[in-house]
């Protein structure tokens, strides 16, 4: 069973970019998916999807991150990598990647999603 791990700094400072890595184990993930996404969780908040990218090579991001993300996959390791820029005390969150093995169909239900990491947290803090 393919297993995602979560990777990179616990603390970054404001104005910065966060960094990401999303390690799959236990089998070729490109088998399996479609998409990689990430998706995080603010204290107090409920999930919030950040962005995919599609093995074709599609990208979609939400709005709401004001085109501060950028997801990318190295489907030869096995990684997928967030990058988040101009980081304030708001993207304190846990972040998770996820892959869905079903195609885009107007929607990025996290409902969709086969297999999530256990999460890691990001602080931002001077």
């Amino acid at each position: 069973q393919v297993q995602l791990q979560e990777s990179g700094p616990g603390l970054v400072k404001p104005s910065q970019t966060l960094s990401l890595t999303c390690s799959a184990s236990g089998g070729s993930i490109t088998t399996y998916y479609y998409a990689w996404s990430w998706i995080r969780q603010s204290p107090g908040k409920g999930l919030e999807w950040m962005g995919a990218t599609a093995i074709d090579g599609s990208t979609y991001y939400n709005p709401s991150l004001k085109g501060r993300t950028a997801i990318s996959v190295d489907t030869s390791k096995n990684h997928c990598s967030l990058q988040l820029s101009s980081v304030t005390p708001e993207d304190t969150a846990v972040y998770y990647c996820a892959s869905r093995s079903n195609a885009y169909d107007g929607s990025w239900s996290l409902d969709d999603y086969n297999y999530w990491g256990q999460g890691t947290q990001v602080t931002v803090s001077s």
